[in-house]
């Protein structure tokens, strides 16, 4: 059993401190002050409660209901980390099907095309009413495949892969 320092009282069953310990104390600068002894286990049933200064239980601070953990493994400092990419070079769509790897399912396939309208074919519709074809023959624009747009799909998974805009 250690002596009492000058912060502890008596030995005895009823112990209690009279005052904190000092800075010193608590982080050990001076060595020559004694360290006082762990407190013995309370018999009885253990609820994860503490004595608190008053004697009602309180719950202890977090670290104290921690479990253990083991040591996590040091990492080697020589160890290089290798990661392959692959970068896929940009694909440029035009008015033509295009074989290429499909981002969606990673398959190679070549895409399916598919004609909307756009500004080309739009413009074109106007410019046919203002020289006077009213009669049906504006719309002709939206029958030539070669004044719209074109979308660029999957075969397989139907993704829209690009699209390729003629004005």
């Amino acid at each position: 059993m250690s002596v009492p320092g000058p912060y502890q009282a008596a030995a005895g069953p009823s112990a209690v401190p009279t005052a904190p310990p000092s800075y010193e104390e608590t982080v050990a600068v001076n060595s020559y002050y004694p360290t006082p002894p762990a407190p013995a286990p309370v018999p009885g049933p253990t609820t994860g409660l503490i004595a608190g200064p008053d004697g009602k239980g309180m719950n202890p601070p977090s670290y104290y209901t921690q479990p253990i953990a083991q040591p996590l493994p040091v990492p080697n400092a020589n160890a290089i980390a290798v990661q392959t990419v692959y970068v896929q070079q940009p694909v440029s769509f035009y008015d033509r099907p295009v074989q290429m790897c499909c981002p969606s399912c990673s398959k190679m396939i070549v895409t399916q095309l598919s004609y909307n309208a756009g500004a080309l074919t739009w413009l074109s519709c106007g410019s046919l009413c203002l020289l006077g074809c009213i009669a049906g023959c504006c719309l002709i624009p939206f029958c030539v495949d070669a004044l719209q747009d074109v979308d660029h799909y999957c075969p397989n998974c139907k993704a829209l892969l690009g699209t390729y805009k003629r004005l």
